[in-house]
């Protein structure tokens, strides 16, 4: 399981969406985490951000024409209060964004560590078909567009914390299962099965955000470019099931250290165990009524949250562009895991471990690229987009004719270095600009992961066929200019409308 990166509300930004949140009979708002009670004839009135509940005892009702001093009040208390995360240590943000990265490279890791290992798994279960081969590695990425619908929503209910550990332990289990699974059904079956990043924006302000989120970025991006390094020398030297041993190992050591030392970082969540610890909850909820949260609409609350994603993927034009654009970098991506092992095997002659080194042109572009980010409002992001969207092209067509020519094994990985770079130089960005522009990032954020894994899982399925068809000069060219089309005028048109289009939604700030 990974969760992008997400935010929520913590301070500063106090509006809510009124078109993302729900009423009941009482007149409460469902939020995210955080509630306001509200007359229901004013669905559409701010709400400010979950104070602290203090409640302790001796401390005296405040008349109903007092809450809203009070409420103000608690959330000066609460911008101060140390508990707060955006108040903790340095050395203590970057911990818990070390432990953090630790889990969601782990994921990555495991969805392309098999790459270089797809021959000898053919040859084990009898595959002839590229398709189905194709489909043992790829089907992974399923799990990553299923997850964050449900999980990025459920962690904005009920904390990031145990959400990453109950995942890293379900994908400890199921990977160790595929290193023993007998059949082909099997191992689809379980690498589908096996699928934290709010804690980012939890920790950090926009302002301080970008370093934080380059670094947990690198998770997601250069695991899989990673993973194949250390598949392919297991591959060679042990066999293919011990790849999976290997992913089972590294959960297991991200569980010791996360689930003692990983700490609660969303801030309604943090409040609201705050609230049940204080001398009189029932007091203090009645000061401060809209952090109630009203247990007995459980499955309301969930269904809203997991509803947010569909409402700004369909009603949010920025945020369906931005993601499509993602969608499609990322199964460019995954193309090349699903076919480097070919093209090295047999134009070069590697085997499987050298083979597993072709990939580190692509993320030494990840780590290149990394500064890039921009400050400030959402727009000041897109330049940094920009500059990636011209790199992308660049790169398949130097990774595509260089192949096609069967030049020296070093000129089509530098070509794929160049893609890596502009695929990091827009992914990053485009993550910085969904935090930035929507209330419910989270949320955001799980949509862009839904179109991206999807391309990632569709991609590979047809990445021979295409080869085949029209060689590696005219496959990559073909996807160049489909990055060109798409990906230059948007991000130019995105610079020039983005805030014009935000100050008219109610899913933005």
């Amino acid at each position: 399981m990974v969760l992008d990166p997400a935010h929520s509300q913590l301070d500063g930004d106090t509006t809510r969406p009124s078109s993302l949140e729900s009423h009941d009979t009482k007149g409460t708002r469902i939020g995210l985490g955080d509630q306001q009670t509200v007359s229901p004839d004013t669905p559409h009135e701010k709400e400010t951000a979950a104070p602290v509940l203090a409640g302790g005892e001796g401390e005296s009702a405040i008349p109903e024409d007092r809450k809203g001093d009070a409420v103000e009040n608690a959330e000066d208390d609460w911008a101060h209060d140390e508990r707060n995360p955006r108040n903790w240590s340095k050395r203590r943000k970057w911990a818990m964004v070390g432990i953090v990265s630790f889990y969601t490279l782990v994921p990555p890791l495991a969805s392309s560590m098999m790459a270089p290992a797809l021959p000898d798994i053919a040859t084990h279960f009898g595959i002839t078909n590229p398709t189905v081969q194709a489909l043992t590695l790829s089907i992974f990425l399923l799990t990553f567009a299923m997850g964050p619908l449900l999980l990025g929503p459920l962690s904005e209910i009920y904390g990031r914390t145990w959400i990453l550990h109950i995942g890293n332990i379900m994908s400890l289990g199921f990977n160790l299962g595929c290193g023993f699974v007998p059949t082909t059904g099997g191992l689809i079956g379980l690498r589908l099965l096996s699928i934290g990043g709010g804690t980012v924006s939890d920790l950090f302000s926009d302002r301080d955000r970008a370093n934080a989120m380059a670094v947990y970025s690198l998770g997601p991006l250069l695991g899989p470019a990673l993973g194949p390094v250390a598949g392919g020398y297991i591959t060679q030297t042990v066999g293919f099931k011990y790849i999976f041993v290997v992913i089972g190992g590294l959960s297991a050591i991200s569980a010791a250290v996360g689930i003692p030392f990983l700490r609660e970082t969303y801030a309604p969540v943090i409040r609201l165990r705050i609230a049940k610890k204080s001398a009189d909850p029932e007091k203090a909820a009645e000061q401060h009524p809209h952090l109630a949260t009203s247990h007995s609409s459980g499955y309301h609350v969930l269904w809203v949250s997991l509803s947010r994603p569909f409402i700004l993927l369909t009603q949010s034009f920025v945020c369906f562009l931005v993601s499509l654009y993602m969608a499609l970098q990322y199964g460019f991506y995954y193309l090349m895991f699903s076919t480097f092992p070919k093209l090295f095997s047999e134009t070069y002659g590697f085997r499987p471990g050298a083979s597993g080194l072709a990939y580190l042109g692509l993320g030494v572009g990840f780590l290149i690229s990394t500064a890039f980010g921009g400050k400030g409002k959402p727009e000041f992001r897109v330049p940094a987009l920009i500059i990636g969207s011209l790199f992308v092209p660049v790169g398949l067509f130097w990774y595509g004719w260089s192949a096609q020519a069967a030049t020296h094994w070093i000129v089509p990985i530098i070509g794929t270095g160049i893609l890596g770079f502009g695929m990091m130089a827009t992914y990053l960005p485009i993550q910085l600009y969904l935090v930035d522009t929507f209330t419910y990032a989270a949320s955001a954020l799980a949509a862009a992961v839904v179109f991206r894994s999807v391309f990632a899982f569709v991609f590979p399925l047809f990445g021979d066929q295409m080869y085949d068809a029209l060689g590696y000069g005219g496959g990559n060219s073909l996807l160049a200019g489909i990055a060109i089309v798409l990906g230059i005028p948007f991000p130019i048109w995105l610079y020039y409308n983005g805030e014009a289009i935000r100050a008219r939604s109610s899913l933005a700030r």
